[in-house]
């Protein structure tokens, strides 16, 4: 074990690069066109619906039991980063939130210091070594990078939950995930429409905000003074 973290160590991922890395632009700033589309027709209005119609203790808990559904997830990536503490609170905080926590409806683990690490493939990725690769926007999915839409993938694929729940329990994963989703887009509204719908330059902005905030996530800045809600994001 100790010679397999030596060797990542030794693979740190390259520093990633000053100016963003985008030469598909593009295409993107279409894709970019087609989410902000997507967001004022379905998404800006459904999640303000979704505001102010669920009450809050409801919201928190849709919150609360998708969360928890990542959390196998987390503790797979943190296995395979080499972190084992990172692996024995997850597991320990899905034991508890479901069980005591009814399923995960209720955080209980918090309460008693365990509040997970939220981690994805696209993390496993970069302690592996891998670069951060271009930037690209998804279609409905949002800002992302070459390195990160491949760690989406492989998470997706390998999701232990997806796997272990048959249909159609499954899809009510699936369902919490979007409502978690919505509540998000509604709770962060001021910022999000702020960056979409004010800015001189929103792909220009959202591309900064993301790349700020990603590389923040993965230790390579020192600060994060910007952070952008992505109300796309899987």
């Amino acid at each position: 074990m100790i010679t397999v973290a030596a060797l990542l160590s030794a693979c740190a991922a390259p520093v990633p690069p000053v100016e963003p890395n985008d030469p598909d632009e593009a295409k993107n700033r279409e894709i970019h066109a087609f989410n902000i589309a997507l967001d004022k027709a379905i998404l800006r209005p459904t999640s303000s619906a979704y505001g102010a119609i669920v009450p809050e203790p409801v919201k928190i808990g849709v919150s609360n039991f998708a969360e928890n559904l990542e959390l196998p997830g987390d503790a797979v990536n943190g296995a395979l980063q080499l972190r084992p503490h990172h692996v024995l609170e997850n597991t320990l905080r899905f034991v508890i939130n479901s069980t005591v926590g009814i399923a995960g409806l209720f955080d209980p683990a918090s309460a008693i210091g365990l509040p997970g690490k939220d981690t994805d493939f696209g993390e496993t990725l970069h302690v592996w070594g891998v670069g951060e690769g271009s930037y690209m926007e998804l279609p409905g999915l949002g800002p992302s990078t070459g390195r990160d839409t491949m760690g989406t993938i492989v998470d997706f694929a390998m999701n232990p939950v997806g796997r272990v729940l048959p249909k159609p329990e499954s899809y009510v994963g699936t369902g919490a995930k979007v409502l978690s989703k919505l509540g998000d887009r509604d709770r962060y509204s001021e910022t999000i429409d702020s960056v979409l719908y004010d800015s001189a330059d929103s792909y220009a902005q959202t591309r900064l905000l993301y790349l700020q905030n990603r590389r923040f996530e993965l230790g390579q800045t020192a600060s994060s003074e910007d952070s952008f809600i992505d109300p796309y994001e899987e």
